[in-house]
Order: C-alpha cells, then sequence, then structure tokens
C-alpha cells in the first residue's frame, strides 16, 4: 500500500506533467494562428531605420514611436501607437571569440530576403511573447526581436516575421 508522502508526490508530478502538456498545446495553439502566407505588408505605410555604425536596415510601420536610441548607436526600438508594449528592436554587436565558437554550433533555420541565413527564435510563455532573429556577418552579431504581450502575440507574428524577412545587412 502506497504512503501519504508516496501519493502527494505522485500527484505533484501528474500535476508539473499536466501542466507542462497543457503549456505546450497551448504554445501550438497560438503558433497555429500565426501563419505569414496571409499577411498583406502593402496594407502598412513604412519606414525604414538604418544603423549607420553597424550598416544594418529594417522597416517598421511608419505610425510607431522610436524610443530614444542609446549612446553607442548599436541600435534602435519602436513601439506600437496602439499598445506601448508591443515593441520592435534592432541592434549590433561585435562577437567576442567565445561568442564565435558557440553560434557556430547553432543551425540556421532562417533566411532574409537578402539571403543572409540565421537563427529565429519564437519563444511565448504565460505573460510575454518574442520572435528572435540572430545573424552573423564578419565578426558582427545582427538581432532583431519582436515583443508582445502573449494573448496578443498571433496579432504580430506575422508583422514582426516580415520584418525579420526584410531586415537587410550592408557592410560586410
Amino acid at each position: 500500500m502506497a504512503t501519504a508522502n508516496q501519493i502527494s508526490s505522485l500527484g505533484r508530478r501528474i500535476y508539473r506533467f499536466a501542466a507542462s502538456v497543457s503549456g505546450v498545446i497551448g504554445l501550438l495553439v497560438m503558433l497555429w494562428g500565426c501563419t505569414v502566407n496571409d499577411f498583406n505588408a502593402g496594407a502598412i505605410a513604412w519606414k525604414t531605420y538604418s544603423n549607420s555604425r553597424y550598416g544594418f536596415e529594417f522597416p517598421y510601420p511608419s505610425n510607431w514611436t522610436s524610443l530614444a536610441a542609446p549612446a553607442n548607436d548599436d541600435g534602435i526600438a519602436f513601439i506600437s501607437p496602439q499598445d506601448n508594449s508591443v515593441e520592435i528592436r534592432g541592434w549590433a554587436s561585435h562577437q567576442l571569440p567565445s561568442d564565435r565558437e558557440s553560434v557556430k554550433k547553432i543551425k540556421s533555420n532562417f533566411q532574409t530576403t537578402q539571403g543572409v541565413l540565421g537563427v529565429l527564435v519564437v519563444e511565448v510563455d504565460r505573460q510575454v511573447g518574442s520572435m528572435t532573429l540572430t545573424l552573423t556577418q564578419s565578426q558582427v552579431k545582427y538581432c532583431l526581436r519582436g515583443r508582445s504581450k502573449s494573448q496578443n502575440f498571433q496579432d504580430y507574428y506575422r508583422l514582426f516575421y516580415y520584418i525579420a524577412q526584410q531586415y537587410r545587412i550592408s557592410k560586410s
């Protein structure tokens, strides 16, 4: 016969397993609604942010507001006029030798329209959803991140994906 402690332990494990499964199912349901095929980029007025220090650029909706650029001019962030928790942020940095070794181990899963290969990671937790693109060229690491509240992430996924596709690097 099982003791009360064993039953309690088993109950906690079942609860953790159920919580993990429901979290994965929730993420899959959210991403299922996040297809990129029906996004109409032509319906949006665009501007282009260009970074002269690192030589990259990306489009952003013209009605979004830029936050103050950092003094080191490594990038910029834009926020949505409808919800200031929705953000597009682009930046770059020089890679340290140890960073380059770890990047070599990661397989590319994304290609920009310019043909640059990179890694695109989508993360959604209970509060925040994000899409982060990382590109590496000539010892420079380029990043683009779109973020929103989790419950709204599927509404912005197509926008973030489109901007990631259009990301360009002019310096090599």
